[in-house]
C-alpha cells in the first residue's frame, strides 16, 4: 500500500502533511472543496465537500482505499463555538462508514488539543480528561470515542494524531505569530494581549512529520503532536521584534487574552517513541517563517 486518501490536503495542516507524504513515496488522493492551483507529482486532486452526503457516498462508490488521513474540519471565524462543529462531527462519521463500506482499513483523524481539560495544565493522552468546554472541543472527542468504537467493532486500524498549537507558512493572518509578524515587518505597531501564558507550539513542518509518522507506525488511538517544551507567549513576541529588528512599540493587553488558563503543554513521550523528532527549533522556525511572510505577503 503506497496510496493513502487525505481530506483537506490544501488546508494549513493539509498542505504539510501532502508534502510529507509525497517526500516519503506516498501517492495522495487529496480531497478539498477547491483543488489547488499547482499540480503534483505523485498527487490526485478531488474537489468534492464533505458536508454534502451523497457527493460522499458517490465518491466511495467509485473509489477504494485502504487508508485516509482525515484532516478537514472547520478553522474559521468562531472555529470553536461555531455551531458547524456538529455538521463536520456528523460529515467526519458519514465519512467513516463510507470509507468501511468500500473497504477501507485504517482510519486516522485528526484530534486536538481542545479535546482536553485545559484546567490540569500538563496534557497527557493517558491521564487527561476529555472535558473542554468549547463546542469544538467536544465534537472532537465525540469523533474520537465513537469512531474507536466504531473501528474496533469493524477489525479497523484506529489513530488519532491530537494536534497542539502550531505555527509557519500559511497559517492564517489572525493567529498571534503571522499577526505579530506582519505588523514588525510593515512597522505598524504591534497590538497583542498580555501575552503571559504559556503554551506548547510546533513548526508546521514538524507537526506534518509527527502526523505522518503515527501513520506509518503500529501506534493505534490517540498520541499528542507537540514539542513538549512550555514556552511563554511573550518571549515569543520578544523573538519576533528582534528576529525583525522592529523598532515600533509592542503594544501590550491591547487586545483581549483568547484564554484563562495559564498553562497548556503537552507529554510527546509517545510522538517521541516512535522515532519522531522536531526539525525546527522555536528561533529557526521563527526565522523561516518570518522569511517566508517577507517574501509572500507583505505589501
Amino acid at each position: 500500500m503506497r496510496e493513502v486518501l487525505v481530506t483537506g490536503h490544501t488546508g494549513f495542516i493539509g498542505t504539510a502533511v501532502t508534502e510529507e507524504l509525497l517526500s516519503r513515496g506516498w501517492r495522495v488522493t487529496g480531497i478539498s472543496r477547491k483543488s489547488s492551483s499547482v499540480p503534483r507529482e505523485g498527487l490526485r486532486q478531488v474537489e468534492l465537500d464533505l458536508l454534502d452526503r451523497s457527493s460522499v457516498e458517490d465518491f466511495f462508490k467509485k473509489n477504494s482505499f485502504e487508508a485516509v488521513l482525515h484532516l478537514a474540519w472547520y478553522i474559521g471565524p468562531k472555529c470553536h463555538v461555531h455551531d458547524i462543529n456538529m455538521d463536520w462531527l456528523e460529515a467526519s462519521l458519514h465519512l467513516l462508514r463510507c470509507f468501511q463500506q468500500s473497504g477501507g482499513r485504517i482510519f486516522q483523524a485528526n484530534g486536538t488539543v481542545s479535546e482536553y481539560d485545559f484546567s490540569f495544565g500538563y496534557l497527557s493522552e493517558e491521564k487527561t480528561p476529555l472535558n473542554n468546554a468549547s463546542l469544538h472541543g467536544q465534537c472532537k472527542a465525540a469523533l474520537y470515542h465513537t469512531a474507536q468504537a466504531f473501528c474496533r467493532q469493524h477489525g479497523m486500524i484506529f489513530k488519532w494524531p491530537r494536534v497542539f498549537n502550531l505555527y509557519g507558512p500559511w497559517e492564517r493572518t489572525s493567529r498571534l505569530m503571522p499577526s505579530v509578524i506582519l505588523s514588525a515587518l510593515r512597522g505598524e505597531d504591534i497590538r497583542v494581549s498580555d501575552c503571559l501564558q504559556i503554551q506548547d507550539y510546533l513548526h508546521v513542518a514538524d507537526t506534518a512529520a509527527g502526523i505522518v509518522d503515527v501513520f506509518e507506525s503500529d501506534a493505534a488511538g490517540a498520541v499528542n503532536i507537540c514539542s513538549g517544551t512550555p514556552v511563554r507567549l511573550r518571549s515569543i513576541v520578544q523573538s519576533i521584534v528582534e528576529l525583525t529588528r522592529f523598532q515600533g512599540k509592542v503594544l501590550w493587553g491591547a487586545l483581549p487574552g483568547a484564554l484563562e488558563f495559564p498553562l497548556i503543554v503537552g507529554s510527546n513521550q509517545k510522538l517521541v517513541s516512535l522515532g519522531w523528532s522536531p526539525r525546527f527549533s522555536l528561533e529557526d522556525g521563527l526565522k523561516q517563517t518570518i522569511e517566508w511572510w517577507r517574501n509572500h505577503h507583505v505589501s
